[in-house]
């Protein structure tokens, strides 16, 4: 029998969050009843005991995007050892961080989880070089260019239970303006931003090379999510990278350790004090000169020894290769319906009737290799061009002995 809580004290639980946020955080916060829907929900977001933005947490972590997260890589792929980075932990990482500044200045944690939990489900097999890769592959295709974080929004917009999760736009947009690649001093948010202005950012990243790293989040949980990016991987890629062999700790710039110390924790302490610091109060997040040339320092050096590594990319020809392969097998079985390949036999059964004349054959190949993880993708290519055997069959008969 199904339990239900009483109208009584469903109406404390109501009227006790509602208070708590309008008592507790920031007037810069952005409060559960300014979320927007594109849809009416069974029962309001206004009589639900899961805010909105709370609510919209659980829909993300309960995605099949998410389970994913597994075995996605973060940055070093390749390598035999289980205590580097994955994507699952970075965005763990994140979601610590992002909640951790938010609590300080007293904005919406939840925002801010919803936010940090669903902003890389958009990531590829084999991680940023595998999203090069793509956007090459769907720009030879004359149809425009790949970027993550406008993937993450078609992965909960599009491509999740049939398009109908529901999202708010405060989340949405958070997801979409989430760049960790492009870093600003100031994040200073678009508070008026409508679900209008949202579509044509959404539709101009897949148009415009590079559009996605220019865009501000509507709220300032947002900005907070797209720094608290950067604060989790700048000093974990690093630690990484030394676990690995590639740097040594004596290799960290004298410019980046003095300002903001050689080590994870160190760094992640001193960039979230100094955000805290110079943001307490503001309408917008800052960090201080000193600290921000410091991350600049920090990620130059990063992208030249560790990111742009000739041992990490050694083997990119190859991967490059398999995505081309695997992208062509799609793209014929689904074009001429040969029901040889998975995305005919298990990925477009499952997909409303409307998806591939909505999305096209290409976005649809591009969707479903954007969402497999590193060891699905692995196992597609070895079954597609290792030949299989065929196993021990001998039949028994009387041989024909001569004489």
């Amino acid at each position: 029998m199904k339990q239900r809580i009483s109208a009584k004290i469903r109406d404390e639980i109501l009227y006790h969050n509602r208070t708590r946020e309008k008592e507790f955080l920031s007037r810069n916060a952005c409060l559960s009843d300014q979320a927007s829907r594109t849809e009416s929900e069974k029962t309001s977001d206004r009589k639900n005991l899961r805010s909105a933005f709370f609510h919209d947490s659980d829909r993300i972590i309960h995605s099949l995007a998410y389970a994913r997260y597994i075995d996605k890589t973060q940055v070093f792929y390749l390598f035999d050892n289980d205590h580097i980075t994955h994507r699952v932990l970075h965005v763990q990482l994140v979601s610590k961080v992002a909640r951790t500044i938010g609590r300080f200045l007293r904005l919406n944690e939840d925002l801010i989880e919803a936010i940090a939990l669903g902003h890389d489900l958009g990531h590829v097999p084999f991680g940023h070089n595998g999203e090069r890769k793509l956007s090459k592959i769907l720009h030879a295709a004359q149809k425009g260019y790949f970027t993550h974080n406008a993937q993450s929004v078609r992965a909960l917009t599009v491509l999740e239970k049939k398009g109908k999760l529901n999202l708010t736009l405060q989340v949405l947009d958070g997801i979409l303006c989430r760049n960790g690649e492009w870093m600003l001093r100031e994040y200073k948010p678009r508070y008026d931003k409508t679900w209008e202005e949202f579509e044509i950012e959404y539709e101009s990243c897949w148009k415009v090379k590079d559009f996605g790293k220019t865009i501000i989040p509507m709220t300032l949980e947002g900005c907070v999510v797209r720094l608290s990016d950067i604060i989790a991987y700048i000093g974990r890629d690093c630690e990484d990278a030394i676990m690995l062999g590639l740097i040594k700790r004596s290799d960290i710039p004298a410019a980046a350790f003095n300002i903001l110390g050689n080590t994870n924790r160190q760094i992640v302490d001193t960039i979230i004090l100094d955000l805290v610091e110079k943001s307490y109060g503001r309408s917008y997040l800052t960090l201080s000169k000193d600290v921000f040339k410091a991350i600049q320092v920090l990620y130059a050096f990063s992208a030249s020894k560790i990111y742009q590594n000739p041992k990490i990319g050694s083997e990119n020809s190859k991967i490059d290769n398999m995505f081309d392969v695997l992208y062509q097998r799609y793209l014929d079985d689904l074009v001429h319906r040969t029901l040889r390949t998975s995305i005919t036999r298990h990925y477009l059964p499952n997909m409303p009737n409307s998806y591939l004349k909505a999305s096209g054959p290409e976005k649809v190949v591009i969707d479903y290799i954007a969402g497999m993880t590193d060891k699905f993708f692995n196992r597609e290519f070895h079954d597609m061009m290792i030949p299989k055997g065929l196993g021990y069959s001998v039949k028994h008969t009387k041989m024909d002995v001569p004489g």
